[in-house]
């Protein structure tokens, strides 16, 4: 069941990005030891999106699930990714939504970078 609700997130979020003008370009980009939910791309960008459901605030909300460790997980997979690609920018998205419906979606850009 889980994994059918992120699934369903993961999809309304790419609506939802297509309709702010990124291009989806990949879906749920695994290497080891990382994962991208999205990869899109905004203009001359590349954006690594992490998608987070949360029906429940008892451990924070979707935003306090993205710890350090995950963000490691999502720059070690984005790291892999760019190694194939021409030299370009990018960025870190988040988008958390706390039920499945368009109206509760928050896109937070350049949520964290590589360098933090």
């Amino acid at each position: 069941m889980a994994q059918t609700r992120g699934q369903a997130a993961e999809a309304l979020a790419a609506l939802y990005l297509a309709a702010q003008g990124l291009k989806v370009i990949e879906r749920n980009f695994r290497v080891r030891g990382g994962e991208i939910d999205l990869i899109c791309r905004d203009g001359r960008a590349l954006v690594f999106v992490e998608v987070r459901l949360r029906a429940r605030s008892d451990f924070g909300g979707a935003a306090a699930s993205i710890g350090a460790t995950k963000q490691r997980r999502i720059i070690l997979a984005a790291r892999h990714y760019l190694s194939t690609q021409m030299p370009t920018d990018c960025r870190f998205d988040c988008v958390l939504l706390d039920r499945l419906a368009p109206d509760a979606i928050e896109w937070i850009r350049d949520a964290f970078s590589a360098d933090d």
